[in-house]
């Protein structure tokens, strides 16, 4: 059993750690003259309610390292935590577990089920999970996302930023450890895009929801409090809160 002491250096040792945390992962694909190195060594702390954008030239490495941070992939060396649980040498039970528990993910294209309702969707993390719905949190986020009326409606019903809505609400729904976003907006028009990333803002300002989104946009970017460049499979610039134009800049300089 933890005393209050070793339980008080385990939560420093977290909180100084971030709720994501890399060290030296690197990811190699392929083996001998073929092998590519998406990853070469990064090391991040994500601190627990920060939104954090991922930006890089294409081949850079940052859907790679998202998907490692988010359990999906596994390093070939280095280290990985989430809340500070090493999640690097689990099995595939324990990271389905993990990330039911820990993680929620917001996609490109939706990813959402097209026999249920918006609000099917949304409670299929607690579904899955066998967990009751509080449902005054549910209306909470339906009303956060404005989905009120289009909760019986099946996404074939609804338009690219309304099944996004959707996507957002299911990925909260569950109150994860961190969330991850995958080019939230690369599927729809500026307008709706801006709607998204409003959203997205809010979830970290209202309910302090860890954040870490992988972009090409600089005006999603910007949103972020942080922003990570990647390139050539390393973190080459740690940038805070920044302008869209900071941002073009910034990966300008990376594409000389």
């Amino acid at each position: 059993m933890e005393t209050m002491a070793e339980g008080d250096s385990i939560g420093a040792t977290r909180a100084a750690r971030g709720v994501v945390s890399a060290s030296g992962v690197t990811r190699r694909f392929g083996e001998g003259d073929t092998a590519v190195d998406a990853l070469r060594g990064v090391t991040l702390d994500v601190p627990r309610g920060q939104f954090t954008a991922v930006m890089g030239p294409s081949g850079s490495g940052k859907s790679t390292l998202m998907h490692i941070l988010a359990g999906l992939d596994r390093p070939t060396a280095g280290e990985v935590s989430i809340d500070g649980i090493d999640i690097t040498r689990m099995g595939d039970q324990e990271l389905t577990l993990l990330r039911r528990n820990h993680i929620g993910f917001i996609f490109q294209f939706f990813n959402l089920l097209p026999m249920l309702t918006a609000a099917e969707n949304i409670t299929l993390p607690l579904d899955l999970a066998g967990t009751k719905p509080d449902k005054a949190w549910v209306e909470e986020i339906v009303a956060k996302v404005g989905l009120g009326d289009r909760r019986a409606h099946r996404p074939s019903e609804l338009s690219g930023g309304q099944q996004q809505r959707v996507a957002i609400a299911r990925a909260l729904i569950s109150k994860p450890t961190v969330l991850f976003a995958d080019e939230p907006t690369g599927n729809l028009d500026s307008t709706t895009g801006e709607e998204i990333l409003h959203l997205l803002r809010d979830s970290v300002d209202t309910y302090g929801q860890t954040t870490l989104m992988v972009t090409h946009e600089p005006r999603a970017a910007a949103m972020a409090d942080r922003i990570l460049f990647l390139a050539d499979g390393l973190i080459v610039r740690d940038a805070g809160k920044s302008t869209a134009s900071e941002v073009l800049a910034a990966m300008n300089e990376l594409r000389r």
